[in-house]
């Protein structure tokens, strides 16, 4: 069962593109995608994510934040994006 209570959520306006939160996902979850002309980070596959937070100290942008999930149901947090 999976204990997780908050899902990692990326501002693409403040991110740089700079691939450090990519670098430090354990799970290889985060990827460098182009948005509107520009490189950002993203969540791909929310629904595996563990919720570990390790993408939020290497940000220095301040980037990235945590999003509570639902208590009832684990659904991924608006704004996270999901690979199908």
């Amino acid at each position: 069962l999976n204990k997780r209570v908050a899902l990692p959520i990326v501002d693409s306006a403040r991110c740089t593109g700079c691939g450090w939160c990519v670098g430090a996902c354990p799970d290889n979850l985060l990827f460098l995608e182009v948005q509107e002309g520009k490189k950002s980070a993203s969540l791909i596959n929310a629904d595996v994510c563990p919720g570990c937070a390790k993408c939020i100290p290497v940000c220095n942008f301040g980037a990235i934040r945590m999003k509570k999930l639902i208590a009832q149901k684990e659904k991924a947090p608006e704004g996270a994006s999901v690979a199908l």
